[in-house]
């Protein structure tokens, strides 16, 4: 039985750390990685110290500028067990992946859809493979959707996976948690993906082993950081 990871987790007003991750056991996961929106409070001065080995904080960057993209990158870097980049403009988009200290993209189209396709984003595509940065297929906006426009993002989401699987991208399955009920259960998560054309493996990797390369690093082995 694989262990499954829940990533891209966002801590409403008034949870705490402890009470998200026993609601995700019950669902079925392992651990959870709670992202940090940049100058957010943070649980301690280093975010990798946390009681709970369950529990992962990471950094979720938010910004339009590369210049301070690139300065955040160097505050967080080392401070954190995973960085997130939020997405969704191409110049953002490419020079997240371009980054080695970067682990996750997160919404490469935009939360709302309003970017570009990943159809026009395939040097960015090639960057991600290239240096193990894994691009986040967020299913919530199957789950938030209705008739027509489920339609759409279906169909774009199952033209998305086929980029991805064309230039071996990673992808990390999530449902942008923003409170216990947002939870998914894995198999629920795996039926959603399944929606958009991915196969059981494909969404059991990426619930289990994908998240678990990110937190040990595996998919950075070998490779320099690039200091920018």
């Amino acid at each position: 039985m694989p262990s499954f990871f829940l990533f891209d987790v966002h801590l409403q007003s008034g949870m705490s750390a402890d009470e998200m991750l026993r609601a995700a056991r019950r669902f079925g996961y392992t651990g959870i990685c709670i992202y940090n929106e940049d100058e957010a409070i943070m649980p301690s001065p280093d975010l990798k110290l946390n009681l709970n080995p369950h529990i992962y904080m990471g950094i979720e960057i938010r910004t339009d500028s590369i210049s301070e993209l690139r300065r955040k990158l160097r505050r967080y870097w080392s401070r954190v067990p995973l960085i997130a980049v939020y997405g969704g403009e191409e110049k953002i988009n490419m020079a997240a992946v371009k980054d080695h200290r970067v682990d996750v993209l997160t919404h490469p189209c935009g939360e709302k859809w309003e970017g570009k396709e990943l159809k026009h984003q395939i040097p960015m595509l090639k960057y991600a493979a290239r240096n193990g940065i894994a691009i986040e297929f967020d299913l919530n906006p199957i789950v938030k959707s209705r008739r027509s426009e489920r339609v759409r993002i279906l169909r774009r989401l199952h033209e998305n996976l086929k980029l991805i699987r064309k230039y071996r991208v990673m992808p990390l399955l999530t449902t942008n948690t923003r409170s216990i009920y947002d939870l998914r259960a894995p198999r629920e998560m795996i039926a959603l993906a399944s929606l958009c054309g991915m196969e059981r493996e494909e969404a059991i990797k990426a619930l289990s082993e994908i998240p678990a390369g990110i937190l040990t690093r595996r998919w950075k082995k070998g490779r320099e950081v690039e200091q920018l």
